[in-house]
């Protein structure tokens, strides 16, 4: 990474936290007042958005055109905005959005910023849990501005393993992997937001965290803090942003076994 690029992606990741933490506060006025909000219901029973989720994103992307008006953004609940130079952000307003209705504090706001060298700034901001996590690309991942670390003897069984399948999954292939994940002695952790998990992952909370179908703005943050914590996060999603993929992450051992587990699964 030259100079200039290095510049770039810590001023966007500075950017990155002012205005997640800005977006988190505003987010938290509505999860205050959720019963006042309008929901409605998107693919599922489970795929949910809210007024707060559209807001906060709105919000989100007028710091972003104040600052950098030549970059693109992506995010959950509005219409690309095409980049100029060469950096995109990747924003979700709330995710997690079925535990911030239900009153739970397991959401977060999660901004990712893609650059022309691949991933270069991520935050998520989880204002219930006043957990701010960041990271820049080769200079580490924070929590709370304490560097994480991931443990890189960890395994399969040495904590607790994310799933994120949603009720897109067929059931056949959650069951098959929750099946095979316990007859190999791991245990399964859910919280529902997938930005979270990968955080937990980059905190050594989760020894690793599998999902059959992510998309980008759920988990570009969270991909570069378990990176720059010294783990594996494979995504298969694709280069436009636009559709979403499986990921895998954790250890290198513990990356190995859930691919393994996702793939047997995937064959029930």
């Amino acid at each position: 990474m030259t100079t200039e690029t290095a510049r770039a992606a810590a001023a966007r990741r500075d950017l990155a936290l002012t205005i997640a933490r800005a977006a988190g506060e505003t987010a938290l006025g509505f999860f205050d007042a959720r019963d006042a909000l309008v929901i409605e219901q998107k693919s599922g029973a489970q795929d949910l958005v809210s007024q707060a989720d559209r807001e906060v994103e709105l919000m989100i992307r007028a710091r972003i055109a104040e600052v950098f008006p030549e970059d693109g953004v992506i995010g959950e609940e509005h219409d690309p905005v095409p980049s100029r130079s060469g950096y995109v952000w990747v924003v979700d307003p709330i995710d997690g959005t079925s535990p911030f209705l239900n009153g739970q504090p397991n959401w977060c706001v999660s901004i990712g910023v893609r650059g022309p060298e691949g991933l270069a700034a991520g935050v998520i901001e989880a204002p219930v849990l006043r957990e701010t996590y960041v990271a820049l690309a080769g200079q580490g991942a924070t929590l709370n501005g304490r560097p994480l670390r991931i443990d890189p003897a960890a395994l399969l069984t040495s904590a607790n393993i994310g799933f994120g399948a949603t009720q897109k999954t067929p059931a056949a292939e959650a069951a098959a992997f929750v099946r095979g994940l316990y007859d190999e002695g791991g245990v399964l952790f859910r919280n529902g937001s997938g930005a979270l998990m990968l955080a937990y992952v980059a905190a050594g909370r989760l020894a690793g965290y599998y999902d059959p179908g992510l998309n980008a703005w759920d988990c570009y943050a969270g991909l570069l803090l378990v990176r720059e914590a010294g783990g594996v996060a494979e995504y298969l999603g694709s280069d436009d942003m636009l559709t979403g993929g499986l990921l895998y992450c954790g250890t290198p051992a513990v990356v190995a076994d859930l691919r393994r587990l996702g793939e047997a699964s995937r064959r029930r």
